[in-house]
């Protein structure tokens, strides 16, 4: 599934999508939606959340994804989990100000590495189901 990396990344580098929305998109047909109806449902899930810098919208995208397949809240909660704990030891963070470097100056990753990053880890629950 490497490609689809890619294609989230392409999806956040080209401006039409937000970070959630890169992501949702690109595995809408695992939540057994289409691109629109998904990239509708990720519309407030950008830059943190509702533009607030808060969780990470890539982690948004990837829990929404996981919400809408396995369709069963322990079973997404505990892969949510594990994506989360995950980016945190790439990135040391799951929040976006703190990513960016609102406040330091020093950003610690890149949005479309942050995509990359969720990608990755999403692809890979998904590919041991």
């Amino acid at each position: 599934m490497a490609l689809r990396i890619n294609e989230a990344i392409e999806k956040k580098r080209s401006g039409k999508y937000n970070c959630a929305q890169a992501i949702a998109c690109t595995y809408c047909d695992f939540a057994g939606m289409n691109e629109e109806e998904i990239k509708n449902a990720a519309n407030a899930f950008g830059v943190g959340m509702g533009n607030m810098t808060g969780t990470c919208g890539a982690l948004l995208g990837a829990g929404l994804i996981l919400g809408l397949k396995n369709k069963e809240r322990p079973k997404t909660m505990k892969e949510m989990k594990q994506i989360m704990e995950r980016f945190m030891k790439r990135n040391g963070t799951v929040t976006c100000s703190e990513l960016k470097g609102v406040q330091t100056k020093t950003p610690l990753r890149q949005c479309n590495d942050c995509v990359a990053d969720a990608a990755e880890f999403l692809e890979e629950i998904l590919d041991n189901q």
